[in-house]
């Protein structure tokens, strides 16, 4: 293993971008929410991921978001940058400048939109790797971009030549994370990327939880993980969970009507006063009878006040 991979591990927000509401990017909201999450005890972040709108920025704003990164962070958590593109040539381009601009890791998505046969996938991830010398996270997210997945036996294969060094791990399925933990779980770290079952991925090996929903849960999630994996007490972390359930569910059942998570994320922030920003077209904000319902719901379940919400849950 050539790299010290003990640093990933734990709770990892892929971390909101602010856009003002004409889509302009706003590097001082967006330096506030990164700053105000490294406050909560977070572990480290994912920089320009899925959450961050990565397909929404032109090359040089992924790039003004490594430097940004790295002054509000200054050495205080690790910063995964999301270097990703469809494309190998321009992927590596982008890595090598992460690079640069102080990245503790390298997050690449799975090609996108095309559809190249598997050993393209693999050869695009070793030529990568061939050209930084950082950690690289796969980003197996098959849902979001129609490009064939790797498997849990194809990933290990990829850590046992040096090319990967880490995963998202991003299914409503846990079973690829207990898979990879039996097959190199002792030589990587393996993050579990969606916000379905995180419960389960970290009571089933994850190293640590990788989600959009983790920019308004941090100190919660941090708690899950402690719980999970550090104290080992699956009990104690249901009853955690089920704190946080609510939220997913404001998502998968819509329980506003239409939204997108990150609008929900956005409108949380803004009903506690720190300001969730703007996604850029054409991911809308919440409407004001959603906001409203919201802070109801929010009321309902304790979230209202996060720092209290698990007060009577250890």
């Amino acid at each position: 293993m050539p790299y010290d991979l003990k640093p990933f591990c734990g709770i990892f927000p892929a971390a909101l971008t602010m856009f003002d509401a004409e889509g302009r990017l706003d590097e001082e909201a967006t330096a506030r929410h990164w700053d105000w999450l490294i406050r909560q005890g977070v572990d480290g972040l994912v920089i320009a991921g899925t959450s961050g709108e990565f397909i929404a920025l032109e090359r040089e704003e992924r790039i003004r978001l490594f430097r940004l990164a790295r002054q509000v962070a200054a050495g205080r958590v690790p910063l995964v940058f999301g270097s990703g593109h469809y494309a190998t040539r321009l992927t590596i381009e982008l890595s090598e400048i992460a690079a640069q601009e102080g990245a503790s890791a390298l997050i690449v998505i799975l090609p996108y939109y095309q559809r190249p046969p598997k050993p393209a996938v693999i050869a695009h991830y070793r030529e990568v790797r061939a050209h930084v010398d950082l950690p690289l996270m796969l980003y197996n997210n098959p849902g979001n971009t129609a490009c064939v997945d790797l498997n849990p036996r194809e990933v290990a294969q990829l850590v046992e030549e040096d090319v990967l060094h880490m995963v998202k791990s991003t299914y409503e399925s846990v079973i690829p994370v207990h898979d990879l933990s039996l097959l190199a779980g002792d030589k990587m770290r393996i993050f579990y990327g969606s916000f379905l079952a995180a419960f389960e991925a970290l009571c089933a090996g994850a190293h640590g939880w990788i989600s959009g929903i983790l920019n308004v849960i941090p100190k919660a999630a941090r708690r899950l993980y402690e719980v999970c994996v550090m104290e080992g007490s699956c009990h104690k972390g249901l009853a955690i969970w089920k704190r946080i359930l609510p939220l997913v569910h404001l998502y998968t059942y819509q329980s506003l009507g239409p939204a997108t998570d990150l609008a929900i994320y956005r409108a949380m922030l803004d009903i506690w006063g720190l300001g969730g920003g703007y996604s850029r077209r054409p991911f809308p904000p919440l409407k004001a009878e959603q906001t409203e319902a919201l802070r109801r719901i929010m009321e309902q379940t304790g979230w209202i006040e996060p720092d209290r919400v698990l007060e009577d849950v250890g």
